[in-house]
């Protein structure tokens, strides 16, 4: 989906998330998760995942202050190229089990990257 060797988002509340113009619409995939795109450009914006409404993953490439930010965890890397590696805190061959969300929000709240006041 992403024509890349990654696929950067960063997971926000979804009380924290608001559309402040234009209307996304689906993307090509209209499967359980719900990927939203510009109308536009057709660029991937967000998706909503399937029976996780508590957050949104947002694509970091849709940050106007974007230095801050870097990769806290990666998933699926069994399925990535060997020489792609993000650096990433935690790294996971597929996507978690639920029960490591609580350690991984934990750790994040501790030493997890910020936006800069300015």
């Amino acid at each position: 989906m992403t024509a890349s060797a990654y696929s950067l988002t960063i997971a926000v509340p979804s009380e924290g998330f608001t559309v402040t113009h234009g209307e996304p619409v689906i993307g090509g995939l209209h499967g359980e998760h719900q990927h939203f795109h510009c109308d536009y450009c057709k660029s991937w914006m967000f998706t909503k995942p399937h029976q996780m409404d508590f957050f949104v993953n947002v694509r970091a490439t849709m940050l106007d202050q974007h230095t801050w930010f870097s990769p806290f965890v990666e998933t699926a890397c069994a399925e990535g190229f060997a020489w792609a590696k993000t650096g990433a805190t935690y790294s996971y061959p597929d996507i978690p089990s639920s029960d490591v969300y609580p350690e991984l929000l934990a750790a994040f709240r501790d030493k997890g990257p910020r936006p800069q006041s300015t």
